[in-house]
C-alpha cells in the first residue's frame, strides 16, 4: 500500500508517490501561471489547479497501479480565497496568499472585532495575506458575487472537493483564515457573528490525519484513482513541510531557507506572542500547535544578489565551470565573520517577522572602500541569518528552547550558510533525509490517516532520519556583535523606509 501527497503550490502542483516506509517512488510537477490583473493583485482560476492535479495523478499512476494507493494526503498554499456558488462552481478566480489588495479591510476588521480579541481568538493579527480580509474585500467591491456565495474554501480544499464532492478543511490550514478559534481548534462564532457571515459557508474542520472523504466515481474517471480511495484532511503547506522534516514533538524547531524564510516550532500548548509578531497556528499533529516566524526574502535575497551583481559568476556557470552560487560562497568564505563591519538588511520585499511592514527596504550599512564583492556576499548571508534569528529569539522568549534546529530549503545546501546559521543561532543544526517538502508531509499524514502508522510521531520515526549535523563553531562573537547592530537598524530607519516608499 502506497500513499500520494499533493501540494497545491503557487505556480505548480507537486505530487509524490511514497511507500509505507517513506521511500519516494515517483513524482510529478505540472506548472501553471498566476495572474496579476492590477497592482497588489494575485489570482488563479481554481480549475487550473484541478487540471494540473489530474495530469500529475495520471503521471504517477502510469507506472503504479491505482489499486496500490492506500490514500491521498493534501496540502497547499495557505490563505487563498476560493468562492463557490450553490452548484459548486468557482464564482471568481482565487485571491491568493500573496495578494495585498485587502490592507484596508484588515484595519476595518480589527476595529470591528477589537485588536485584543483578534489576537486572543486567532493567535495572529489580521494580515492582508489572510483569507478573511479578502472575503471582506469581495463583500465591499463585488457585491453581486458576494450575494451568490455558497462555500468558502482554501486552495487544497477545493482539490478535495473536486476529488470527493465533499467540503472539509483541517485546523492547520484554517488557522490562516482569521476565522478560526486557534486555541479551541474550531471556527470562531464570535468573528463570524461580528462580520455577519454565515457559518454554513465554511467547510467542516477536522484534525489533519482524519480520513475525511473518498474519491468519487467522477474524479476516478479524471485522475485514474480508484473510486473510494480515502482522502486525508492534510494540512497547510508550512505545517505539512514541518511534518515532512520531522518537527512533530515539543520544542522541535526548523528553519527553511527558501525564497522566503520560515522558522517553525512545535508546541504542546497554545502560545501567543503578546504583540502578534509570531504566527500562532494549529499544527498538523493532532492536538498540537506551532509558532512560526516568516521573513519574506531569505534565499530570495541571495538570488537577487546573484542575478544583479553576480554577472561574472553566472558567465562561469554558463561556460560549464560550476555553479554561480558556489563561486560566490567560496569567495565569501574567505571573509571573516562580521564582514569587517558590514551589515545587510534583507527587507527586499518588505517584511513580516518581526516587523510586519510592507514599506521596509533592503540596505547595506557600513560600506567602506575596504569592502568588495566577497564582503557583500557574506553580508547578505549573514543578514538573512540574523533575520531568521529574530524569529528564533521571539520563540525562545516564549519558552521554546531547542536542542537543535533542522535546516531545509535550497539555501541549506551551502556548507558556509549551514555553519553560519549554527553560529548565529548558537544552536546545533541538522539536516534530514526528507527533502521533498510539503507534499512529503502530506503523504505521511495520508499514511497515518489510513492506519498504516499509529501517529504522526510514530510515522516520523520510520520515514525521517538525520543525515548531517553542524555543531557551533569556535568563534561566534563577531556574529553576536553584528546581530545587535542589525537589531538597532530597522527602528532607526523605519521612518526613512516609509518616506522612500511614498515616492
Amino acid at each position: 500500500m502506497n500513499f500520494i501527497g499533493i501540494d497545491v503550490g503557487t505556480s505548480s502542483i507537486k505530487a509524490l508517490l511514497v511507500s509505507p516506509s517513506g521511500e519516494v517512488l515517483a513524482s510529478s510537477n505540472p506548472q501553471y501561471p498566476f495572474q496579476t490583473p492590477a497592482p497588489l493583485f494575485a489570482e488563479t482560476d481554481p480549475e487550473v489547479w484541478w487540471q494540473a492535479t489530474c495530469v500529475a495523478l495520471r503521471e504517477l499512476l502510469a507506472e503504479h497501479k491505482a489499486e496500490s494507493i492506500g490514500g491521498v494526503g493534501l496540502t497547499g498554499q495557505m490563505h487563498g480565497l476560493v468562492l463557490l456558488d450553490e452548484k459548486g462552481k468557482p464564482l471568481r478566480p482565487c485571491i491568493m496568499w500573496n495578494d495585498q489588495r485587502s490592507y484596508q479591510e484588515c484595519a476595518e476588521m480589527t476595529e470591528i472585532i477589537g485588536e485584543s480579541e483578534v489576537l486572543r481568538i486567532t493567535g495572529n493579527p489580521i494580515l492582508a495575506g489572510f483569507t478573511a480580509p479578502k472575503l471582506r474585500w469581495v463583500e465591499k467591491n463585488e457585491p453581486e458575487i458576494f450575494s451568490r456565495i455558497a462555500k468558502v474554501l482554501l486552495p487544497k480544499d477545493f482539490i478535495r472537493y473536486r476529488l470527493t464532492g465533499e467540503f472539509f478543511s483541517d485546523v492547520s490550514d484554517a488557522s490562516g483564515t482569521s476565522m478560526l478559534n486557534v486555541g479551541k481548534r474550531q471556527w470562531s462564532e464570535e468573528i463570524l457573528s461580528a462580520m455577519g457571515w454565515p457559518s454554513r459557508w465554511l467547510p467542516e474542520v477536522t484534525e489533519s490525519t482524519v480520513a475525511s472523504a473518498k474519491v468519487s466515481s467522477a474524479a476516478s474517471s479524471s485522475t485514474g484513482l480508484t473510486t473510494g480511495t480515502p482522502v486525508i484532511a492534510g494540512g497547510g503547506d508550512q505545517a505539512a513541510q514541518a511534518v515532512g522534516c520531522g518537527i512533530v514533538n515539543q520544542g522541535m524547531v526548523s528553519a527553511t531557507l527558501g525564497t522566503s524564510g520560515v522558522v517553525f516550532a512545535q508546541s504542546d500548548e497554545y502560545r501567543v506572542e503578546p504583540e502578534g509578531k509570531l504566527h500562532a497556528f494549529c499544527h498538523a499533529v493532532p492536538g498540537k500547535w506551532h509558532l512560526m516566524g516568516v521573513m519574506l526574502s531569505a534565499a530570495g535575497s541571495f538570488q537577487w544578489f546573484k542575478n544583479e551583481l553576480g554577472g561574472e559568476e553566472q558567465k562561469r556557470e554558463e561556460n560549464g565551470e560550476g555553479n554561480a552560487y558556489d563561486f560566490l560562497t567560496a569567495a565569501a568564505a574567505e571573509v571573516k565573520p562580521g564582514c569587517e563591519g558590514l551589515v545587510f538588511l534583507p527587507y527586499l520585499s518588505g517584511e513580516r517577522t518581526p516587523y510586519p511592514d510592507p514599506h521596509a527596504r533592503g540596505a547595506f550599512v557600513g560600506l567602506t572602500l575596504r569592502h568588495g564583492k566577497s564582503h557583500l556576499t557574506r553580508a547578505v548571508l549573514e543578514g538573512v541569518s540574523f533575520g531568521l534569528k529574530d524569529s528564533l529569539s521571539l520563540m525562545q522568549a516564549l519558552g521554546v528552547q531547542p536542542k537543535k534546529v533542522i535546516l531545509s530549503g535550497g539555501g541549506a545546501r551551502s556548507s558556509l550558510w549551514k555553519q553560519m546559521l549554527a553560529d548565529v543561532f548558537e544552536t546545533r543544526c541538522s539536516l534530514v533525509n526528507a527533502t521533498e517538502g510539503a507534499a512529503y508531509g502530506a503523504a505521511l499524514l495520508g499514511a497515518v490517516g489510513c492506519g498504516v502508522h499509529s501517529s504522526v510521531e510514530e510515522a516520523s520515526k520510520v520515514w525521517i532520519r538525520e543525515t548531517e549535523q553542524v555543531d557551533i563553531g569556535p568563534d561566534c562573537a563577531p556574529y553576536q556583535k553584528n546581530y545587535q547592530i542589525y537589531q538597532d537598524l530597522y527602528p532607526a530607519l523605519k521612518s526613512s523606509f516609509r518616506n522612500l516608499s511614498s515616492d
